[in-house]
């Protein structure tokens, strides 16, 4: 038995990969036990689990909102996962840290210690703990490129790395507030006691200010990765500015107490509160973008044959993906809505690829990818195309034939094209154009 060797790029993916995941997620498991017990050594028992409940609150609004916000294209769990993970763990245990000892050492040096804490939290802490929480938008930008594609993903990964990390500041906030009402003698949540003040400032008022300032990062990163790969300045310059503009803000929400008795309302209410609407509105536009994308990119793919003429309008809107989920699931079960659900994020990111390379942006790897992609597609049509036949004429009028193009299609002078591998493809070099059958006409007649 003849046993051959794997090349320096396969051995260095087999081997080196899977222990760069181990070694990470231990590294992981351990800021994790050691924040826990320095929160817990902070707060005490008690105060630990009080802050670790009403802590617990918004972390599954916040992480719905961002998961919406990924519905189009949505990056695998792991991801957030880790995200959440690095957040609530690497990046808090850095912060702490970091900025007890910077505290300190400015105390030393300056003899001053309320100077020190004022500092402190207007200049080294935004500075400490954005590039902590940046770390892990990095991580995935790097090694997880492929789901790492636009202004979405990266404010997706930022704001739950975000929201990781204010849940661990909450915790240690609130348990600290808790032990202040207990030795003051005040017990449970009154209204008048540090806890429930504590609560409404950062749970019920704020709790998005970690994650919006996270998301200028992401968004940094998100351009850079739209970005051509030959403009390797502008793809480092892009997420150092939203970095930068991300501890510029932290420093400001931080230092609204040093501006008076109503230095909070005033930078809450004349910047926070706008920010976050400004920018809730550019990823909501965003995500509209994508979907805009998809019904352009896809329509020369059905004139090829390899989808349905009706996929492309179906797989732009996200009321037709759900009627398709449904559709498969009313049929064959979960298995079909799961195979569905797979065909639709395969065709999405084909619609990405496409645009992305018909710009010089998506890179030597655009062949081999489109035909990853096309045969992933291809194997899942038959029990994907006729629930997304049924979603498109659940939710529009009959889908126009599409435009001609020749078989093989070009792409255009920046792209190449495979046409099909043994075993999938479409089985035709013609397409046959598409006539709506009048049985499926809506009915107009009222």
């Amino acid at each position: 038995m003849t046993v051959t060797p794997l090349s320096p790029s396969a051995a260095h993916w087999w081997q080196r990969r899977p222990v760069k995941a181990w070694t990470l997620g231990t590294l992981l498991a351990l800021s994790g036990l050691v924040i826990l017990g320095l929160v817990r050594e902070q707060t005490g028992t008690e105060g630990f689990l009080v802050g670790l409940g009403l802590a617990t609150l918004p972390v599954p609004v916040l992480t719905a909102a961002f998961r919406w916000l990924d519905r189009v294209d949505p990056g695998p769990w792991r991801n957030l996962i880790f995200a959440f993970s690095w957040g609530a763990c690497a990046a808090a245990l850095i912060a702490i840290v970091a900025n007890s000892f910077a505290t300190r050492w400015i105390a030393t040096a300056t003899a001053d210690p309320a100077s020190a804490d004022t500092l402190g939290a207007t200049v080294i802490a935004p500075v400490v703990e954005e590039s902590a929480k940046a770390a892990a938008v990095l991580l995935v930008f790097l090694f997880r490129r492929r789901q790492f594609t636009g202004i979405v993903d990266g404010v997706v990964i930022a704001g739950v790395t975000a929201t990781g990390f204010a849940f661990t500041e909450n915790v240690l906030y609130l348990g600290n507030a808790y032990g202040t009402d207990e030795a003051s003698g005040i017990t449970g949540l009154a209204l008048d006691s540090v806890t429930a003040a504590t609560f409404f400032v950062r749970i019920v008022m704020s709790p998005f200010a970690h994650p919006l300032f996270t998301v200028l990062t992401g968004i940094g990163f998100g351009l850079a990765a739209r970005a051509a790969q030959r403009r390797r300045v502008l793809r480092f310059l892009l997420p150092v500015l939203g970095l930068g503009l991300a501890m510029g803000m932290h420093a400001l929400w931080n230092s609204s107490a040093v501006f008076g008795p109503y230095g909070f309302f005033a930078v809450y209410g004349g910047f926070m509160v706008p920010a976050f609407a400004l920018l809730t509105w550019l990823t909501v536009w965003t995500r509209q973008r994508e979907l805009r994308t998809i019904r352009t990119e896809l329509p020369v793919y059905a004139a090829a044959g390899w989808i349905g003429p009706y996929e492309p309008y179906a797989l732009s809107s996200m009321r037709a993906r759900r009627i398709a989920r449904d559709y498969a699931a009313h049929l064959g079960g979960p298995a079909a809505a799961r195979i569905v659900a797979e065909y639709e994020a395969y065709a999405t990111s084909l619609a990405f690829l496409r645009y992305r390379g018909r710009r010089g942006r998506a890179g030597a790897e655009f062949v081999s990818r489109e035909q990853e992609l096309l045969g992933e597609i291809w194997r899942r049509r038959a029990t994907a195309r006729p629930a997304l036949e049924h979603a498109a004429r659940a939710t529009a009028p009959p889908i126009p034939a599409p435009r001609p193009y020749p078989y093989p299609y070009a792409p255009g002078p920046r792209l190449t094209y495979v046409p099909r591998q043994p075993g999938y493809g479409p089985p035709h070099p013609t397409y046959a154009p598409y006539t709506p059958n009048p049985a499926y006409a809506p009915d107009r007649s009222g």
